[in-house]
């Protein structure tokens, strides 16, 4: 009887799961649970996310060797699906099930901790249960930073700057202002990404976007950098563009390249248009939020050119009103303005001193009044609706059969109050003074281009909040960040200009002369 007993007792203990012994993988069925996850690499067999609080592998994991600012690629198979990155040595691998890259780099190497870079879980390989510790929750932050609409807007006031961040090494930066690698030869890229992500409304879309879905790949790869830029709990002080541009080499045919310099007016209009497209934009007006913040409207009047008797020999050809005047609207994204050629014959002396012209002189194009003559047609512009945001583009380069050349003449401007009064036709109650929140600069050895090694981009960027005296300004090239002497901006050769329309009560700021 009391045998009895004791192999009932034995017969109970063994139908009873225990926790020490790995229990069998379930198959999958259509009654499987649904925290039941199946990892693409094990067919017909999953995988349950247990969570455990902690584990002794968490201390293993190092952050200095995290990197999320590479294309999310395993580093065996090269394949974009269901990568995991090694908390460990920052490597990326397919997959987590037995078969795949990371289980085997979990044997081989001895490193057990791995995350999700789609969904930011983590696991334990080659155990494979999910991790539940508050001590991970950084590094999900630092692959998916997120922002809530209060902290947008704290993005654009004095307190954002006078409360900066630390990276790991206890180095000091602030976010939106650090510094992107220079991979190859991509600083002309560099700094149209940071001009485009310091224009508030496309800043704030593009941290306040939840792009999880089919949006294209561009536009996912364009909001995930600016989070990364935004992101005051970096890992390092500054970012690679890398994962972008190589999207951007992809979907420009290879037009844009990392390791081709190239022009960055170019580069913008195709990012601005592909952009527009991408978030499903069209030809109407305001269907984006490329052409609600930067689009304006132009008007265009064409005149063909008779040759006159009565001309004399250095008199320009002039509108006849007596003729037929052919009058079209055109959209605009930005201003081009032509800089006035240097003197072809100069002495030892002349040669030392640098041409200068005022921003007003090369914007009268756009006055309604002045004509330019090209390919037997007479033109002047002026426009009809000027955008929240003006972006000039200085035609600084020109190209023929033989030779590219660079004009260096220097254009004086203020940063503040540029009047563009002169170059609209109805002001429609909005404002039309303008402050200056970006300005592109070129650099080179005397008598080369764009296109030489000798090549320098840097980019100014305006601190918001502060103006007058107190008004501050910081120059980026590639990883240089630093502060720059407000008067010293416009003794570049600045290339791209981005004009914010200043609020119509005009507040405190001072028009500078």
């Amino acid at each position: 009887m009391q045998q009895k007993r004791i192999d009932e007792t034995l017969s109970e203990d063994s139908n009873d799961s225990d926790p020490s012994r790995p229990t069998k993988r379930a198959k999958v069925t259509s009654e499987m649970p649904e925290h039941y996850i199946l990892d693409e690499d094990e067919e017909g067999v999953v995988q349950p996310d247990e969570v455990r609080t902690s584990d002794l592998y968490l201390d293993t994991i190092n952050r200095a060797a995290l990197d999320f600012d590479f294309e999310k690629v395993c580093s065996v198979s090269l394949s974009n699906v269901n990568i995991y990155g090694c908390l460990v040595c920052g490597k990326y691998f397919q997959g987590r099930g037995r078969k795949s890259y990371a289980y085997a780099h979990s044997i081989h190497e001895d490193h057990h901790v791995f995350i999700n870079l789609e969904t930011t879980k983590v696991y334990v390989l080659p155990d494979g249960y999910l991790v539940s510790d508050p001590s991970l929750e950084d590094i999900s932050y630092m692959l998916s930073p997120t922002f809530t609409r209060d902290s947008v807007a704290a993005l654009s006031s004095p307190a954002h700057i006078a409360k900066p961040s630390y990276d790991l090494a206890s180095k000091v930066y602030v976010p939106g202002y650090v510094g992107l690698n220079n991979i190859k030869r991509n600083d002309h890229m560099n700094v149209i990404i940071h001009s485009l992500l310091h224009v508030p409304p496309l800043r704030d879309f593009l941290l306040l976007s939840d792009f999880r879905d089919k949006e294209p790949e561009l536009l996912k790869r364009f909001a995930a950098l600016a989070k990364k830029i935004w992101n005051g709990r970096l890992f390092k002080s500054q970012v690679s563009p890398h994962e972008f541009l190589q999207e951007v080499n992809r979907a420009s045919g290879g037009k844009f390249r990392l390791e081709q310099q190239g022009d960055p007016v170019e580069f913008l209009g195709w990012l601005l248009n592909h952009l527009h497209k991408d978030l499903g934009g069209s030809k109407r007006k305001n269907s984006s939020i490329i052409f609600n913040t930067f689009q304006g409207e132009l008007r265009v009047e064409t005149q063909q050119v008779l040759v006159r008797p009565d001309l004399g020999e250095n008199e320009k050809p002039r509108f006849d009103i007596d003729r037929d005047i052919k009058v079209s609207e055109s959209p605009f994204l930005f201003l081009a303005v032509d800089l006035p050629p240097p003197p072809l014959f100069q002495d030892t002396v002349e040669k030392n001193i640098i041409p200068q012209v005022s921003i007003q002189s090369v914007l009268a194009k756009y006055d309604g009044s002045t004509a330019q003559e090209s390919l037997g047609q007479l033109r002047r512009f002026k426009c009809k609706r000027l955008p929240q945001y003006i972006i000039v583009h200085f035609k600084r380069f020109t190209k023929n059969v033989f030779v590219e050349e660079k004009n260096p003449t220097i254009v004086n401007f203020q940063l503040r109050g540029l009047d563009f009064k002169s170059y609209v036709e109805a002001h429609d109650n909005l404002s039309t003074l303008y402050d200056l929140i970006a300005n592109v600069t070129h650099e080179s050895v005397a008598g080369t281009t764009h296109n030489k090694e000798s090549t320098v981009w840097k980019v100014h960027l305006r601190i918001p909040g502060a103006v007058g005296e107190g008004e501050k300004w910081l120059m980026i090239q590639d990883l240089i960040v630093e502060e720059t002497r407000k008067e010293m901006i416009a003794f570049g050769e600045s290339v791209l200009q981005i004009w914010e329309r200043r609020a119509q009560d005009g507040g405190t700021m001072d028009v500078e002369r």
